[in-house]
C-alpha cells in the first residue's frame, strides 16, 4: 500500500512492450526515494510527500506544465534510429514564471548519454558577469548505431527545489535538415541559450571541405566549431572551446575540414551565440553594481547561413607548384638568354677592335672606313680613346689644385698575390696630412667620383665584403629561433584547435600536412629563387671584374664607377632571407611575430640607400658595422611600436623625436661628406655659419644640389612624423616601413635626375628594368592593398577581409603580391646593378658626385 499511495499519477499511461523492462526499474528507483526520504523522530517514520509523474511524450507537442519541489515530471519519448540516415531531436524549454529563487532542472537520458541544464540558465561573461536566459533549445547528441533501424528511448526528467509552483513549456521536435548537403546552403537561427549544430559526412571521393558560416549581421559576436561525433556536444560559450576547431566569427567564417581528421568519416558543425561581443571587437557591457546582480542580455539571436564545399583536389596542389616554379625559372631562362646576347655581342665588339688594331702592312689590307661599322662603332668608347682624350683644363686644374695625381698603371695594378691582411683602412686615415686632405677634397664645391675613390681598391673590397659575412651570419642565427617557434605556433594551433591564434585567409587557405596554408607558404618561394638568381648574376659580374683587373685593363682600373660587389651580395641574401622569414610568418600569421616578414624589408631598404651612396661616394660609405648596428635599432624601435605603441602617446612623443633628430644628424652628415663633428661646441658652430653665411653675407648654400635633396628628405620625414603622432596608426611596423620606402624612392628620383641633369645616360637594358619595375610595383602595391586579414583587428573583425581565392583556385591577392614584390625587388636590384653601365668608359673625374 505504501508503493500504490506514493503512486498518484494523474493520467492513464500505456506503455505498451516497453513496460517489461522500464517498469522494474522505476520501481527500484521509487523504493529508494521512498526510503531515502523517510526522516525518524521520536522512534518514528515520518513519510515524505513526494509525486513522480510519468508520461507518454509525442514529438512537436507544446506541454505546459507545474513543478514544485513535492513532483518529479518525466516524459518518456522513442524514435526510429537508422544506420544510413542521422534524425535530429531538440528539445526546447521556456520558464513562464518570473523571479525565481530556484531554477528548474531538466535531465535528458539517453541510451549512450545524459544531458542536463537548468533554466534560467546563467551563463558568464568577463569580470564574472550573469546573464540569465529562461528560454532554452538544445539538440540532443545522436548516438551511432550498427543496426539497420533501432528504436531508441529516451526520458526528460522535470524537477526542482522551489516550494512554489513553477510554470515552464516543454517540446520536443525533430530537426528537419540535420543533416547538411555538399553545397547547399542552409538557414538557421542561434542565440547563447539555444546553440545550434549539424552533421555532415564525407561523401565518396571528398577527403577535404571548407565549411563556412556567413551571416549580414556584425554582432552578436558567434562561435563556429568543428567536432567529431560524439557524445556530449559541447556547445555552449563556457565549453565550445573543449574540444574539436573553433573560431570567433562576426560575419564570415571558415573552417577546412581533413577526412584524415575524423575517423567516423563525419563531424559536427556548431555554431554558439556569445553572451557578450568583446571577444569580436563589439562594446564591453557596464559592470554592474553588485556582484550578484544579473544582467538582461537582450535578444541576441543571430542568423546564419551555412554551406560545405568540397576543396580543391590534389591536382590543383601540383599545378600550383608547378605554376610558381615555372614563373621563377623563366627569369633563369631569360637571364642566361640575355647573358648569351651580350657575351655574343661582346665577342663582336673584340673582333671589331682587333681589326681596328691591325695595321695595313700586317694584314696586306686596307683599314675600313668608320661607316663600314655603322652604329656599333659609334656606341662603343674604345680604351685608346678614353686614355689618349686630353682632361679639361678645370679637370686640370682642379687636380693641380687639391693635390690629386694621376696614378701610373704600375701603382694601380699592384700584384693581386699581395695579402690582404696587411692593408687596413685605418693606415691610410691616422696620418695627419692625409686627414688634412680630407678636409680639402671633400669640401670642394665640385666633386668627382676619383676625389672619393682614393683609397686601395683591395681595402676596400674586404671592407664591404663584411656586409655579406655579417647578413650571412644576422641570417643564420635570426632564422633558426624563429623556424623553432613557427613550428611551436603550429603545433599549438593543432593540438588546440583554437583557430584565433592565426590571422590566416580562411577563405583560401590550403593544408598540406601540418600545415594550415600551404599556399601563402609556397608563394615565398619567389624571393629565394629570385635573391639566388640576383647572386649569381653579381658572381658572373665579380668574376668578369676580376679578371679585367687581373689583366691592368685601363676601363676597370680608372674608368666608371668603382665596382665594390659586397653590398650587392649582401642585398641577394637578404632578398633570400626575406622569402624564409616571410615563409615562417605565415606558418601562423599574427601580431607577434609580424617582425620576422618586416625585418629584412629593413635591412633591404637600408642597404639598397647604402648602395646608392656607396656608388659615388666609395671612400665615405658608412661601414657593415655601423650600417647593421642602425638596422639593429630600427628593429628594436619596430619591436616597440608593436608591444607598446598602440595607442600610447608617449611612446609616439618619444619616437617622433628621434626620428627628427635622427634625420637632421644624418642631413648633416651628407651635406658636409662627413667633415663634421658631433661635440659640445657645435651649437656655437652651427650659430656661427647662419649668423655669417645667412646674416651678413646672404649667401645661399655652397652645396645646392646636395641642399635640395636634404631639404627635400627633411620635409618628407619630418611630415611622416606629424602624421605619426596625430593619426598613431596601429600598424607600426608598416609605418616604419613607409618611412624607409619613402626615402630609398627619393633618394633613387634624385639619383635618376642628378644623373641625367649631368648629362650621362641610361642603358636600354638599365632604362628596360626601370619602366618594368615600375609597372609590376604598380600592380604588386595593388594587391598588397587588398587587406584579406589584419591583426590590428580580432580574429573575428579580420575574418571580415576574407575572399576567396582567385588565381588557379589555389593562390589569393596576398599570394599575387608575393609573386609581384619578389619580382619587382629583383628588378630593383637590376636597376641598381645596371644603371651606372652607361659609365664604364668614363674617366672617374669626369663623373661628378651628387
Amino acid at each position: 500500500m505504501l508503493f500504490s499511495s506514493l503512486w498518484k499519477s494523474r493520467y492513464k499511461t500505456h506503455f505498451g512492450a516497453a513496460d517489461c523492462w522500464w517498469r522494474p526499474g522505476l520501481v527500484v528507483l521509487l523504493c529508494w526515494s521512498c526510503v531515502t526520504q523517510l526522516t525518524c523522530g521520536n522512534g518514528t517514520f515520518e513519510e515524505s510527500k513526494h509525486i513522480v509523474i510519468q508520461r507518454d511524450g509525442e514529438f512537436d507537442m507544446t506541454y505546459n506544465d507545474t513543478v514544485t519541489s513535492e513532483n518529479q515530471t518525466i516524459y518518456a519519448f522513442n524514435h526510429t534510429v537508422s544506420r544510413n540516415k542521422t534524425e535530429g531531436v531538440r528539445v526546447s524549454v521556456d520558464v513562464l514564471s518570473q523571479n525565481l529563487k530556484s531554477p528548474i532542472l531538466f535531465v535528458v537520458r539517453q541510451k549512450q548519454a545524459v544531458l542536463s541544464f537548468q533554466v534560467p540558465l546563467i551563463l558568464r561573461g568577463l569580470y564574472q558577469r550573469k546573464y540569465p536566459y529562461n528560454h532554452l533549445g538544445r539538440t540532443l547528441c545522436q548516438p551511432p548505431t550498427k543496426a539497420a533501424s533501432e528504436t531508441q528511448y529516451f526520458f526528460v526528467d522535470v524537477s526542482t527545489l522551489s516550494s512554489q509552483g513553477t510554470n515552464y513549456q516543454l517540446r520536443v521536435s525533430r530537426v528537419e535538415s540535420f543533416t547538411l548537403q555538399t553545397d547547399k546552403t542552409f538557414s538557421f537561427t542561434a542565440s547563447p541559450s539555444q546553440p545550434q549544430y549539424f552533421k555532415y559526412v564525407f561523401p565518396e571521393g571528398v577527403d577535404t571541405v571548407i565549411v563556412k558560416v556567413s551571416s549580414d549581421m556584425n554582432f552578436p559576436c558567434s562561435v563556429m566549431s568543428i567536432q567529431d561525433i560524439q557524445c556530449p556536444v559541447y556547445d555552449l560559450d563556457n565549453n565550445v572551446a573543449f574540444i574539436g576547431m573553433y573560431q570567433t566569427m562576426t560575419k564570415k567564417g571558415a573552417i577546412t575540414v581533413q577526412r584524415k581528421d575524423f575517423p567516423s568519416n563525419s563531424f559536427y558543425v556548431v555554431v554558439v551565440v556569445k553572451t557578450e561581443d568583446e571577444a569580436c571587437g563589439g562594446p564591453l557591457r557596464f559592470y554592474p553594481l553588485r556582484p550578484d546582480e544579473l544582467i538582461d542580455a537582450g535578444n541576441r539571436s543571430k542568423i546564419l547561413d551555412v554551406v560545405v564545399s568540397p576543396a580543391i583536389e590534389s591536382e590543383v596542389y601540383v599545378m600550383g607548384m608547378l605554376f610558381c616554379l615555372g614563373i621563377f625559372l623563366s627569369f633563369y631562362l631569360l637571364t642566361l638568354l640575355v647573358a648569351c646576347l651580350q657575351n655574343k655581342r661582346a665577342k663582336r665588339r673584340a673582333l671589331f677592335h682587333n681589326i681596328a688594331d691591325t695595321s695595313p702592312a700586317e694584314t696586306g689590307k686596307t683599314p675600313a672606313s668608320p661607316n663600314e661599322y655603322g652604329s656599333l662603332a659609334d656606341s662603343t668608347v674604345s680604351s685608346e680613346a678614353v686614355t689618349e682624350s686630353a682632361p679639361s683644363i678645370d679637370s686640370a686644374t682642379s687636380a693641380d689644385n687639391y693635390g690629386y695625381m694621376e696614378r701610373s698603371l704600375e701603382n694601380v695594378g699592384r700584384s693581386r698575390q699581395e695579402s690582404l691582411s696587411s692593408i687596413e683602412e685605418d693606415d691610410y686615415d691616422t696620418l695627419d696630412d692625409i686627414n688634412s686632405d680630407k678636409n680639402i677634397v671633400r669640401t670642394k664645391k665640385y666633386l668627382c667620383v676619383s676625389d672619393l675613390s682614393r683609397k686601395d681598391k683591395r681595402v676596400l673590397s674586404k671592407k664591404y665584403q663584411i656586409y655579406f659575412w655579417n647578413i650571412a651570419t644576422i641570417a643564420v642565427f635570426y632564422a633558426l629561433p624563429v623556424i623553432q617557434l613557427v613550428i611551436t605556433y603550429q603545433t599549438v594551433v593543432n593540438v588546440t584547435g583554437n583557430q584565433d591564434i592565426c590571422y590566416y585567409n580562411f577563405m583560401c587557405a590550403h593544408p598540406l600536412g601540418a600545415l594550415s596554408a600551404f599556399n601563402n607558404i609556397l608563394s615565398n618561394l619567389g624571393y629565394v629563387m629570385l635573391g639566388l638568381l640576383f647572386l649569381l648574376i653579381v658572381l658572373k659580374r665579380d668574376i668578369v671584374h676580376n679578371r679585367a683587373l687581373s689583366c691592368n685593363d685601363v676601363n676597370a682600373l680608372e674608368c666608371g664607377i668603382p665596382k665594390h660587389f659586397g653590398l650587392f651580395y649582401a642585398m641577394g641574401t637578404a632578398l633570400m632571407m626575406e622569402g624564409l622569414l616571410s615563409a615562417c610568418y605565415h606558418v601562423c600569421p599574427n601580431y607577434t611575430n609580424f617582425q620576422f616578414d618586416t625585418s629584412f624589408m629593413y635591412m633591404i631598404a637600408g642597404l639598397c640607400m647604402l648602395k646608392l651612396y656607396q656608388k659615388r661616394h666609395p671612400d665615405i660609405n658608412a661601414s657593415a658595422y655601423t650600417a647593421y648596428a642602425c638596422l639593429a635599432g630600427v628593429i628594436f624601435f619596430s619591436v616597440l611600436g608593436v608591444v607598446f605603441g598602440r595607442g600610447n602617446t608617449v611612446f609616439w612623443i618619444v619616437f617622433s623625436v628621434i626620428h627628427i633628430l635622427a634625420t637632421l644628424l644624418l642631413s648633416t652628415q651628407l651635406y658636409y661628406m662627413g667633415r663634421w663633428r658631433l661635440d659640445s661646441g657645435i651649437l656655437r658652430r652651427m650659430v656661427y655659419i647662419v649668423y655669417t653665411d645667412s646674416i651678413r653675407q646672404c649667401s645661399g648654400p655652397m652645396y645646392i644640389d646636395r641642399m635640395v635633396l636634404l631639404v627635400m628628405g627633411n620635409i618628407v620625414n619630418w611630415s611622416l612624423a606629424a602624421y605619426g603622432l596625430i593619426e598613431r596608426p596601429n600598424d607600426f611596423a608598416s609605418y616604419l616601413l613607409a618611412i624607409a620606402i619613402c626615402n630609398l624612392l627619393l633618394y633613387f628620383a634624385f639619383y635618376i635626375i642628378m644623373k641625367l641633369r649631368s648629362g650621362e645616360r641610361i642603358r636600354c637594358l638599365a632604362l628596360v628594368c626601370i619602366l618594368f619595375t615600375a609597372v609590376v610595383w604598380g600592380f604588386a602595391l595593388y594587391f598588397f592593398f587588398q587587406g584579406l586579414s589584419t591583426w590590428q583587428k580580432t580574429p573575428a573583425e579580420s575574418r571580415e577581409h576574407n575572399r576567396d581565392c582567385i588565381l588557379l583556385s589555389f593562390f589569393d591577392d596576398h599570394d599575387i603580391w608575393h609573386f609581384l614584390s619578389s619580382i619587382a625587388m629583383f628588378g630593383s636590384f637590376l636597376v641598381l646593378l645596371t644603371m651606372d653601365d652607361d659609365l664604364d668608359a668614363v674617366q672617374r673625374d669626369k663623373i661628378y658626385v651628387f
